[in-house]
């Protein structure tokens, strides 16, 4: 089994979609092993997307995931990574397939409704980041 590391983003908790978002998790065969709703701190969000600081995108992605309410899920099945990323599409709404998370319900690439995780080492990382000292599998 394998773990990733979800998060239902802010724009997505405006619209309201965190119920019908969690029902395509687990109509997709996902144990959610860990859950909870938070608002990321402006430090928080920074220091999740640390490996983008340099990136010009940085400071107006870490306004957008600390201006509202989160979910955060460590996931699990087997290869849940490739799967999740499968399921939640292309970053961009306008790139994703039919069917996809983000096509359904995200507005730009900013705002794109979810996370994923993009290897097993950075799933097994994010997920250690939101549930420290919680022993997920």
């Amino acid at each position: 089994m394998q773990l990733t590391l979800a998060i239902i983003k802010p724009d997505a908790m405006e619209k309201r979609l965190q119920g019908a978002i969690l029902q395509r998790i687990l109509a997709e065969g996902f144990e959610v092993v860990a859950l909870r709703q938070t608002r990321l701190t402006r430090e928080q969000a920074e220091g999740f997307y640390a490996v983008h600081r340099e990136k010009p995108f940085f400071d107006g992605l870490c306004s957008f995931m600390s201006r509202g309410p989160v979910v955060v899920m460590a996931l699990s099945r087997e290869d849940a990574v490739r799967h999740w990323r499968e399921v939640i599409g292309a970053t961009n709404p306008a790139d994703a397939a039919e069917g996809t998370i983000r096509k359904h319900h995200a507005s730009s690439v900013t705002e794109n409704a979810v996370h994923g995780s993009d290897s097993q080492e950075n799933g097994r990382l994010e997920c250690g980041y939101f549930f420290p000292g919680v022993e997920l599998l």
